[in-house]
């Protein structure tokens, strides 16, 4: 067994707590409707979830992913009709969820690596109005959810580690091995709370983010905050925002490699104009960057600016997994831009009227994608606060805080 029974256990009490944890104005009740949605490498993890949502009286129901050879199959010979299906009431059976434990295991990173990237955005870009049931429920306070993963011998080889060293990373990453690991959670969520509660009242204009690879700026918005700590993913160490797309310029590097719908891309170099990508290349994979990038209008910018404190996440491995990478700790933290859509949750008012139209007048960016792209260089972050005062917010891997 990869992970022992004890860990098995912790990490079941973590992701139960993490989906009730997330939920936005309401508790769980009984017999609320669980989604188990795990990949089949994750079965150990799913039994043990799956055992403790029955002993909270919630209704789970359990669905397996495709595996990637039926993903494969899928892109390589369904035509745009098929891409495009939604089975008949799936839209009503996600209305009808209250919360969903996402697991993922995968086999094959590489699977897709000869399918035309546009089919899988055509895909994406069908599934969306499904997305969107989900963030209406979630702002509504109906619905959360939470994510993980589960070491396979397929994530440590592209991480360049043993399995043994991989799951080691998970159970650092995730205080499996600690006495109480929910109570460790707490703890650590109430500190990177603090700290976002400062970023939100520092009354920003701008960032500006500068290392050895990359001078960025993002426009923060009006009515926006940062929020840490919301049990969405596990682990989950940053702070984030979703800005104003349309104040994005400079250019952004992600020295941290990515591995996206099958294909491996590192060394991206992201140019941004009037909030938008007008120029991107990449060590390997850039003609895939590219056409991620052309997969809607919002996809060329940006949808979330995130930091993570060194101090507090103990991940500092290469994971070949974004969950895990984004929240990378090492020597100098990391700060993340996402490509694509953004969170409704940075909004500082009641999230049940941020609607198309307004989102669009703040700013927020709408898009099929989303995809962190992360920087673990030595770096600085500057803000300009709103009253012309320029403040260092971040330096060597750590918030000035």
């Amino acid at each position: 067994m990869i992970l022992t029974k004890k860990q098995l256990d912790n990490y079941a009490d973590v992701m139960v707590w993490a989906m009730e944890y997330g939920r936005l104005g309401g508790k769980f009740t009984k017999y609320d409707k669980v989604l188990v949605r795990t990949e089949v490498g994750a079965m150990p993890l799913a039994q043990a979830i799956y055992a403790r949502l029955l002993d909270k009286k919630y209704n789970p129901i359990l669905r397996f992913m495709s595996p990637e050879g039926f993903q494969q199959a899928l892109y390589s010979k369904a035509d745009d009709k098929q891409l495009a299906y939604i089975p008949a009431g799936e839209a009503d059976f996600q209305e009808s969820l209250n919360g969903l434990i996402a697991l993922r295991a995968p086999e094959d990173l590489t699977a897709l690596k000869n399918i035309n990237p546009a089919r899988i955005g055509k895909a994406a870009v069908a599934r969306k109005p499904i997305r969107d049931i989900l963030d209406r429920t979630e702002q509504a306070g109906k619905f959360s959810w939470t994510l993980c993963n589960y070491p396979t011998q397929e994530l440590a080889d592209k991480a360049g580690l043993s399995l043994k060293e991989y799951a080691n990373q998970i159970v650092k990453a995730c205080f499996l091995n600690e006495k109480n690991p929910v109570a460790k959670w707490k703890e650590v969520m109430k500190q990177i709370g603090e700290i976002g509660q400062w970023l939100s009242q520092l009354n920003m204009e701008r960032l500006q983010v500068q290392s050895a690879h990359m001078d960025f700026e993002i426009l923060l918005g009006e009515k926006r905050k940062f929020v840490s700590g919301s049990g969405h993913n596990i682990p989950s160490f940053e702070i984030f925002t979703s800005p104003d797309w349309r104040g994005t310029r400079g250019v952004y590097f992600a020295d941290l490699s990515s591995y996206r719908s099958g294909n491996y891309v590192k060394g991206m170099r992201l140019e941004f104009k009037n909030g938008r990508a007008v120029k991107a290349t990449a060590e390997k994979g850039q003609d895939f960057l590219r056409k991620m990038l052309a997969m809607d209008r919002g996809a060329a910018q940006i949808g979330e600016f995130s930091l993570t404190d060194r101090r507090f996440s103990k991940i500092d491995k290469f994971m070949a997994d974004i969950l895990f990478d984004e929240n990378f700790g090492g020597k100098y933290g990391n700060c993340h831009v996402a490509i694509g859509s953004s969170y409704a949750d940075t909004f500082t008012g009641d999230v049940r009227k941020l609607d198309k139209k307004l989102k669009e007048k703040l700013g927020y960016n709408e898009s099929a994608l989303h995809w962190d792209l992360i920087n673990t260089e030595d770096k600085t972050v500057h803000a300009t606060l709103k009253n012309g005062k320029k403040i260092l917010i971040y330096e060597k891997g750590q918030f000035r805080f």
